[in-house]
């Protein structure tokens, strides 16, 4: 009896077609979606050179093409580094290859000498090439040339939630922002558990999560993903990976696997958003520096939960709002994995989230330019214009909120007239005004809101 090689077709009929640019949640793609263990086996008669880039909708690049759309992978595209290797930006269209959509994308090249290999890369081919979601990153295609794995991704704006939140030269997230960004993270995972074959991700983290020009997040690096159990199975046993700070307990201890671990990795993330602070921080004290060991006791008790927000947040942030995410992320955080809520629980409970009414309007901050007439909000007139604050005079804008009002109440412009030094009193001698402020001084050409 002849043994006829099964093939990509043959297993795949009609399936993995190519879906809109917007995509839909779909329940899944495939109901025999392949897997990496397909190729792994040593029995499986399926094997790489199997892969067919029209079966996945995947382009096959050459090396050559991704050195040219990289400038060789110069400094200047340079993204930054992940444990799978170096990203760099680059640029695609038709010119480069027929049917090519033109865009930006991005290029992860795997470091030989890095943390993770062949396959890492080839899971990512294989999840990336059948997966397709708002809010998993999309995979273009790949390259595999000699010693060479590379990866091309759709190019994501803002980068990735981890610098996003917590350096400190960026802007500090909205409330609601970060309510976004947390459902968009949930709706994706809430994707690869729903799964006939369920996937585990096993590597949800902030620097995981990109995040595109409207702030919807994406999932990536899909190095670490691996298909969960299916049946009876209630867990598989693996090698333990993935991030200090993030893993789910009973993963670390045992090595059992579970969709579960991946909803306690979402918890240390929304407790990320919650309070600022880094999963793990070995600058802070000692009973400080693991977040969920700290945080976690306090996220039950109101008054305490106030304490451990982020502070950036300048109290600008629905206090019913950030009671029951905190309570969702206790959930998450359960040391009982039975305990915790699945993702589409957690979906459901974020998103009601944004229907409170109790959110405070956004603030509006007096912009002043160097020059010109106006300085710290008020009209100078006569001689004042002569009689700077030293902001000025070092040719600094004078935004009370960061430089004008830190060791005195404002500049002397900033504190002419009697009502306005009521005002500036009551607000904290902070040149930062809510709705209800600028509403009342509008027509007194003192405040100016932020485009």
């Amino acid at each position: 009896m002849v043994l006829k090689k099964l093939t990509w077709k043959s297993i795949l009929p009609g399936c993995l077609k190519s879906e809109s640019s917007s995509y839909p949640e779909p329940k899944q793609i495939c109901s025999q979606r392949l897997s990496i263990s397909d190729f792994s086996n040593p029995g499986s008669p399926i094997s790489f050179s199997d892969l067919s880039s029209s079966i996945f909708n995947l382009h096959v690049f050459a090396l050559k093409e991704l050195r040219t759309i990289t400038q060789e992978f110069s400094k200047s595209n340079y993204l930054g580094e992940g444990g799978f290797g170096a990203v760099y930006k680059g640029f695609i269209d038709d010119k480069l290859r027929p049917g090519l959509k033109a865009q930006p994308v991005a290029v992860k090249a795997l470091d030989p000498d890095g943390s993770q290999g062949h396959r890492e890369w080839l899971a990512e081919v294989i999840f990336l090439g059948q997966l397709k979601h708002r809010h998993l990153v999309n995979l273009i295609g790949y390259c595999c040339e000699d010693e060479h794995r590379l990866l091309v991704y759709e190019y994501v704006e803002r980068g990735n939630l981890e610098d996003k939140l917590f350096y400190r030269y960026s802007a500090a997230l909205p409330w609601l922002t970060r309510l976004k960004i947390a459902i968009g993270a949930a709706k994706g995972l809430a994707f690869l558990h729903e799964e006939e074959k369920p996937v585990i991700y096993r590597d949800f983290k902030a620097s995981n999560v990109l995040l595109d020009s409207d702030y919807n997040a994406k999932l990536s690096d899909f190095g670490l993903a691996m298909d969960g159990p299916e049946g009876d199975h209630t867990h598989i046993t693996t090698r333990v990976m993935g991030t200090e700070g993030y893993a789910a307990p009973e993963y670390i201890m045992t090595g059992h696997l579970t969709t579960m671990s991946d909803v306690f990795s979402f918890g240390v993330v929304l407790l990320e958003l919650l309070t600022g602070r880094r999963s793990v921080d070995k600058n802070l004290p000692n009973r400080e520096q693991n977040l969920v060991k700290w945080a976690r006791p306090q996220l039950k008790d109101p008054r305490k939960l106030d304490k451990i927000m982020d502070p950036r947040l300048e109290g600008q942030y629905s206090t019913e709002g950030a009671r029951k995410a905190a309570g969702l992320a206790y959930q998450c955080l359960s040391q009982h994995s039975k305990s915790r809520p699945t993702m589409s629980t957690v979906v459901r409970t974020l998103e009601q989230l944004l229907d409170l009414t109790d959110t405070p309007i956004g603030t509006f901050v007096c912009i002043v330019p160097t020059e010109g007439k106006i300085h710290g909000g008020v009209e100078k007139k006569g001689n004042e214009g002569k009689n700077e604050c030293d902001e000025i005079k070092n040719g600094n804008k004078c935004e009370g909120k960061e430089v004008g009002i830190k060791e005195k109440a404002g500049c002397e412009h900033n504190q002419r007239g009697r009502r306005h030094r009521r005002r500036a009193k009551s607000l904290r001698n902070r040149a930062v005004y809510s709705d209800t402020a600028l509403y009342k001084t509008l027509g007194t050409g003192l405040y100016f809101p932020r485009n």
